[in-house]
């Protein structure tokens, strides 16, 4: 039986059954635009090398400063 709690049913039961906890799942499926896909940023072969290095900074990551845009991009979206 659905839960009128939740907003999003077909999200919560996604999420419980990638192991997220119960409250977590619901506070996800809650939000607002839930059924929605990410941001509309462009792709990161788009942005240039001192926006990707920003961006590594901002994610922590470690011997940014000696790659190239190319080994940015990689290890922004393997991060």
């Amino acid at each position: 039986m659905p839960d009128p709690r939740i907003k999003n049913e077909e999200q919560y039961e996604a999420l419980l059954k990638k192991g997220y906890s119960k409250e977590k799942s619901a506070r996800i499926a809650n939000t607002p635009d839930s059924g929605e896909k990410g941001g509309h940023a462009k792709p990161y072969e788009e942005w240039t090398k001192d926006e990707l290095y920003q961006q590594a900074r901002k994610v922590g990551i470690p011997g940014r400063s000696y790659m190239s845009k190319k080994n940015l991009i990689k290890s922004l979206r393997n991060n």
